[in-house]
């Protein structure tokens, strides 16, 4: 499977510098990540400062990878207690030591979707925030703000949920035309918040006012077509890391005003689902949902990877 991730050769430089340049030469790229597992079709993954990666899949488990290891281990298990589903978005929140995790059951299994809590520490659940609003509902990935606000995008309605810092329910921030199949959902340095839709191929802007309300949605200009925005991934300022799943392809964007430049770092993955940055690395999944959809449906997809590339100017 072919990625366009191009290293540039070092061996002329290295015969003609003095043997101390050695030193300054760049570590070699992590390993891959294998999870373990079959028909697992990781959706999301994020990090920890620590390195660490955490990979939710179809099944419902949650896999985690400590820095630096080949081969990633079940972290947060589907039982009765927990109440795990189908796993869409996760991210670490380290200011409170939590995992938050997007739960949709599957269709035909019954009840509601939820947002729910782990511990990083240890994977034992901490809360469960059923989505109790109007009509169907579909929780994909979440954001937490400067003020410790967690935020959802939910794909069915064109909602973003909200939060509220020691709250107790997840409520309705803003519904927008622009936010249907609303999926990566990230703060930018100008404090507005952006999302990606992946069905529309779509990259927006939900602009709030002096008081953080909402106040209306504006859709940035690409300066390339995308093909299922999917992940989307804050790196400081107005950068960005998207994965693009039906382009098989993960991009560095860089915000300015109303335009999206979009820059490709890897292509040629078999479903780019999501990407997370860990030390100056772009880590993507690959998710093979052709092996769950359409006429290669219920074929074995082989094993599942995560993979990685770095980010030019580091993170």
């Amino acid at each position: 499977m072919s990625k366009s991730i191009t290293l540039r050769p070092l061996l002329a430089s290295l015969l003609l510098a003095p043997a101390a340049a050695c030193a300054s030469v760049p570590d070699a790229a992590p390993p891959e990540i294998v999870l373990p597992g079959e028909r697992l079709f990781p959706e999301s993954i994020t990090s920890d400062a620590a390195g660490h990666i955490y990979i939710g899949s179809n099944p419902g488990t949650v896999f985690r990878a400590r820095a630096g290891d080949s081969v990633a281990q079940p972290f947060i298990v589907p039982d009765v207690a927990n109440g795990l589903a189908t796993v869409f978005g996760v991210l670490a929140d380290e200011r409170r030591g939590l995992l938050w995790v997007c739960s949709n059951p599957r269709q035909g299994d019954g009840g509601a979707p939820a947002i729910k809590s782990f511990r990083l520490a240890d994977g034992a659940l901490v809360a469960s925030y059923p989505l109790a609003i109007e009509g169907p509902a579909m929780c994909n990935d979440m954001t937490v703000a400067p003020d410790g606000a967690v935020y959802a995008s939910e794909m069915m309605g064109g909602r973003i949920l909200k939060l509220a810092n020691g709250g107790a329910t997840f409520t309705e921030w803003a519904r927008d035309p622009e936010f249907a199949t609303a999926d990566g959902i990230v703060w930018g340095g100008d404090g507005q918040l952006y999302l990606n839709a992946i069905q529309r191929n779509n990259l927006v802007r939900a602009n709030r006012d002096a008081a953080g309300n909402f106040a209306g949605a504006t859709v940035l200009t690409p300066s390339r077509p995308m093909g299922g925005p999917d992940g989307l991934r804050a790196l400081g300022g107005n950068r960005f890391l998207q994965s693009e799943g039906n382009a098989g392809l993960i991009a560095l964007v860089t915000i300015e005003g109303d335009r999206a430049e979009i820059a490709v770092l890897a292509d040629g993955i078999d479903y780019a689902s999501a990407v997370t940055a860990v030390g100056g690395r772009a880590f993507y999944p690959e998710g093979k949902l052709r092996f769950m959809f359409g006429p290669q449906a219920g074929q074995d997809p082989g094993p599942f990877v995560v993979r990685n590339v770095a980010i030019p100017g580091g993170e």
